[in-house]
């Protein structure tokens, strides 16, 4: 048998490869793997002075957008297409934790069961993070629609069983009023009632703790009224080591018009006046001071900074970090 050289041994070795490969084509293109049609688990991290902050999604829900801002129609769909997005618009519903070292605390806690199977991913998404839903010691919820509550119960049980729920107490009072239920169109009555209902177990269960806009919180975390999109909407500032974040639940819906025109409401505004005024007031103060933002409807993780262009504003997105 002659020997080959080794320049030989490699020309042979490739033809025959190339051989192979061109009569199984077939076979591969056969074998290829089916679309897997899922993300991955929805978490984003990240540290704000010592505490971890980790944005958790609860999923997206599509949102006929262009019917429920209040502006014009075809402009509203000018902005979507210069943003790449089409009515309806698939929207993130996010929520937050914040880890102190001492505790661990939620912020709002999606939709749950309420609105379909694309949302209600919250405590699978926790749990991807790390965390268990037993872990959690407090949850602050920015206001009281049901897709910042619905995540609160599961299966008729505690779905934090360890948590006590706080929400500022004019919310409270306005969404878990028999009085106001009673009284209110029979379109918004569900609302009333999912309230009721996801927040009855918490307070049998002495875990419900309502607040004044001036109580004190927990340490390195604390309410900010910002009253419009609902009677007693909240923000939250998380603060440590001189850094700060601003979790501002529904002070926007639809980034690519409301960043542009910061005056457009949508329908959900309780007071579209007001809310619209703490909007402003909000991003003019967050980006005067550089403050990282975290909001509960802009794609997530829905964390970034605002910088002021005359009228408007730009958003940022954080830098994506491993932590390490």
């Amino acid at each position: 048998m002659p020997v080959l050289s080794f320049k030989k041994l490699v020309s042979v070795a490739v033809l025959a490869s190339a051989t192979l490969l061109c009569g199984l084509g077939s076979q591969i293109a056969a074998a290829a793997a089916p679309l897997a049609q899922t993300p991955a688990p929805g978490f984003f991290r990240l540290m704000v002075g010592e505490f971890e902050v980790t944005a958790i999604n609860d999923g997206t829900i599509e949102l006929p957008v262009d019917q429920l801002l209040n502006h014009p129609e075809h402009k509203t769909h000018a902005a979507l297409e210069k943003a790449f997005l089409n009515v309806p618009v698939e929207t993130s519903i996010n929520a937050y934790v914040i880890n102190t070292g001492d505790r661990l605390i939620l912020i709002d806690a999606g939709a749950g069961a309420l609105f379909g199977p694309t949302l209600g991913k919250l405590v699978a998404n926790l749990q991807a993070s790390g965390y268990e839903p037993e872990q959690v010691d407090d949850i602050y919820i920015t206001h009281l629609h049901t897709d910042h509550i619905g995540g609160l119960v599961s299966e008729n049980a505690l779905a934090f069983p360890n948590a006590v729920v706080h929400v500022d107490k004019k919310d409270a009072d306005f969404w878990l009023s028999q009085d106001n239920l009673n009284n209110a169109p029979a379109e918004e009555k569900a609302s009333y009632e999912a309230a009721i209902a996801l927040l009855t177990p918490y307070q049998a269960a002495g875990k419900f703790a309502p607040f004044h806009h001036k109580t004190p919180l927990t340490p390195g975390i604390k309410a900010i009224s910002t009253y419009g999109h609902t009677v007693g909407h909240s923000a939250y500032e998380v603060e440590s080591q001189g850094q700060k974040l601003w979790l501002i639940g529904d002070l926007i819906h639809v980034a690519a018009v409301q960043l542009d025109h910061p005056k457009v409401t949508i329908a959900f505004d309780t007071d579209k006046k007001k809310a619209a005024a703490e909007r402003e007031r909000i991003f003019k103060q967050a980006a005067k001071e550089g403050i990282l933002i975290g909001a509960a409807h802009i794609q997530f993780p829905g964390l970034g900074h605002l910088r002021k262009k005359g009228h408007s504003y730009e958003w940022i997105p954080v830098n994506f970090t491993q932590l390490n």
